[in-house]
């Protein structure tokens, strides 16, 4: 039996041209800091790939900082402001469906005397932009609401967000990892101040991203070092994984729409072959509201750790959620702010995401095969 592959919003296989792309990488080995030719010629890849970086989010190339991938991204951009913000006010925005990079960031800085506004979502997944401006002080500093929701694959409105926000003095800053290579982000139209990238998502190698700090926002670094990345973020850089990345981001601009036409047609093929198999199920989150390559689908009458069991002896990865929770059995925080904590969709809901590791007939093997388990589960 072979098996299939639907984590794709966990962590994605490398493209076998990026994986091209770093081999020879390996052999420069200086360091961008030094000014000898082994260090040069470092620092000229590095640029170019910063370059990269800016140009497929419409930013200027200055304002992207390489980390290690979208935790510390989120980290720099939270706590960063935060700390060299306090003196206008200690008021931070956030929702109860973030990634939980930004929710234990958040309630780390209420440790530290900040007040956090935790706002909630509709049954649909997205915040209800009214109760977003109400949530909104003089004393308010940052507001971090994620582009996509990585359990769900909802969207949330940054647009109508970073509008309202535009004339505060609030900084608005957006977990874009998964979004970034499927949605158009341009931080100078949507007015975006900070965004965090990852490597892995888009089918570059692990152990990189990005954070774009828009000109003119105050963000105090974390760590302590060298000048490095304009002193924001102190450490050698990462050269081998940061040209991956660079190869990762021009292929996803390249195939963005062929990609996203494809993962559609994956998720409707996946959904029509469940409703052929004659099982019961719920999608999580209205469907014209979430990317194409991530599906949430509750089957009622189980629950998560039997079917993800049960899926994986039968060859198919899945998740119930965040990668970073997939060994936790508590219920979704997601979906229990969506439809409540006691709904049964918060314990028997599982993540498909589909991506470069499939083809079409897959995905209707894999449907057929989920099935399966589901009817001998509910019996």
């Amino acid at each position: 039996m072979n098996p299939i592959y639907l984590d794709h919003a966990a962590t994605t296989p490398m493209d076998p041209e990026v994986t091209k792309e770093m081999l020879p990488i390996f052999e420069v080995y200086g360091n961008p800091s030094s000014i000898h030719s082994f260090g040069r010629k470092a620092r000229q890849l590095l640029d170019q790939s910063r370059r990269i970086a800016a140009s497929s989010i419409h930013a200027n190339e200055k304002d992207i900082v390489f980390t290690s991938g979208g935790t510390e991204a989120d980290n720099i951009a939270m706590i960063g402001t935060a700390h060299a913000n306090q003196h206008k006010g200690k008021h931070i925005i956030t929702t109860v469906i973030e990634h939980h990079a930004t929710l234990h960031t958040a309630e780390y800085l209420e440790k530290q005397g900040f007040k956090v506004t935790y706002l909630p979502v509709e049954e649909n997944g997205q915040i209800e932009l009214e109760s977003f401006k109400a949530a909104l002080t003089d004393e308010t500093i940052l507001v971090s609401i994620m582009a996509v929701n990585n359990e769900t694959g909802v969207i949330q409105p940054i647009q109508e967000i970073a509008d309202i926000v535009k004339d505060h003095q609030a900084y608005f800053h957006t977990d874009a990892v998964q979004a970034y290579g499927l949605l158009d982000l341009n931080v100078n139209e949507i007015s975006i101040d900070l965004l965090s990238v990852s490597s892995h998502k888009i089918n570059g190698p692990k152990g990189i991203g990005f954070l774009y700090i828009r000109e003119g926002v105050l963000v105090e670094a974390l760590q302590h070092g060298g000048q490095q990345e304009r002193k924001r973020r102190p450490g050698t850089e990462n050269v081998a994984g940061i040209i991956g990345f660079a190869k990762a981001i021009q292929i996803a601009q390249q195939k963005r729409e062929e990609r996203i036409n494809t993962y559609q047609a994956y998720k409707q093929s996946f959904v029509e072959t469940l409703e052929q198999e004659a099982i019961n199920f719920f999608v999580n989150g209205e469907w014209e509201k979430t990317i194409p390559s991530t599906i949430n689908i509750s089957f009622p009458g189980t629950n998560v750790e039997s079917l993800l069991t049960n899926f994986d002896l039968a060859g198919i990865a899945a998740s119930s959620g965040s990668a970073c929770t997939a060994g936790s059995v508590e219920p979704s925080h997601v979906l229990s702010a969506m439809y409540g904590s006691e709904n049964e969709r918060t314990t028997n809901s599982i993540r498909f995401s589909f991506g470069l590791a499939n083809n079409q007939d897959q995905i209707i093997e894999a449907a057929k095969r989920v099935a399966s388990i589901v009817k001998r589960l509910v019996k």
